[in-house]
């Protein structure tokens, strides 16, 4: 008997990765490969029964399987959410499924929130990224991704005060001066766009918290929790505006959304902050903390949000 070529047993693994019951099963199919247990639910509350205690939601990977990999994430089971959370644009509800690169194509949701996802990471992870996990990236702070028993971390400093802080915030860093990354977030929040979980529905500046002493979480989501769908609201024009170190594939420097309603402009900022941050007014980048390195960041801050207001 032939045995399997090298391509044939890797399109076999493929081909089960896709394979469904035919029937609902009681229980989600369990997969361990590599000491890690890979649970696929057949609904949104079989998946959310199933995390919590060590395990993981699983989407698109582009984010947490490198966290697992450099050992920043601990999980002893991934809850494959593929196929329970909603993908797709119906109306003004994005589902949270919904890869970015979807989204950066379609003409029907408003510029800022396309701009921001054309121009996140790289054509090939944006193709795999879901607009749910980017809510939820980790900084990319160095000393945070390197380990470091920093605050963030449980520790009691912050590295970036005496060392390399180029890329670190000018706004909320009294405790922690990591930088959120996220160029979707800030254009939803300038959208003032809707979140709908598995638990409840709240406006998605209420995702996100500054870290304290007692809870270093950047937002408020629970471990046993999934994003399931976004409502936008319809601006009069909007815009995402974004410095970055080189023109693809690379996090924000400064991210600028801005978004017209009648009479109002909302605007908020990517990469200042250790979360999204919403301007009350242009006139709060005179409040601007940054630290020695990051002064420059609150000048580009500035030119982007009048290039951004200009533009709408």
């Amino acid at each position: 008997m032939r045995s399997a070529t090298r391509p044939e047993r890797r399109f076999a693994r493929y081909r089960s990765r896709g394979k469904r019951c035919c029937a609902p099963c009681a229980r989600p199919r369990r997969v361990r490969r590599s000491g890690v247990e890979l649970l696929r639910p057949s609904s949104p509350e079989e998946a959310t029964g199933a995390l919590g205690n060590g395990s993981r939601a699983l989407a698109g990977g582009t984010e947490l399987v490198p966290l697992i990999r450099d050992g920043l994430v601990k999980a002893d089971t991934l809850v494959e959410i593929r196929d329970v959370v909603p993908r797709g644009v119906t109306g003004t509800r994005i589902g949270a499924g919904t890869t970015l690169a979807e989204l950066e194509l379609d003409g029907e949701i408003p510029q800022a929130l396309r701009e921001a996802c054309a121009q996140a990471a790289s054509p090939q992870l944006r193709s795999m990224g879901t607009i749910g996990g980017n809510l939820l990236q980790a900084t990319r702070c160095w000393y945070w991704r390197l380990g470091f028993d920093c605050w963030l971390h449980g520790g009691e400093t912050c590295f970036a005060r005496d060392g390399a802080q180029r890329e670190h915030a000018v706004f909320g860093n009294d405790k922690c001066a990591s930088a959120h990354p996220s160029d979707i977030a800030a254009a939803l929040l300038a959208l003032g766009a809707t979140l709908r979980t598995t638990r409840r529905e709240f406006a998605v500046a209420e995702l996100y918290r500054l870290p304290t002493d007692d809870d270093r979480n950047v937002t408020t989501l629970a471990p046993d929790e999934l994003i399931l769908e976004i409502e936008l609201t319809t601006p009069d024009a909007s815009t995402y505006l974004k410095a970055m170190d080189r023109r693809k594939w690379s996090f924000p420097i400064v991210g600028v959304a801005a978004a017209r309603f009648g009479g109002e402009t909302r605007i908020a900022l990517a990469g200042v902050a250790p979360i999204p941050w919403l301007l009350d007014s242009v006139a709060i980048l005179d409040e601007a903390t940054p630290l020695p390195g990051t002064g420059y960041k609150v000048e580009i801050a500035r030119a982007l949000v009048r290039r951004a207001i200009e533009a709408i």
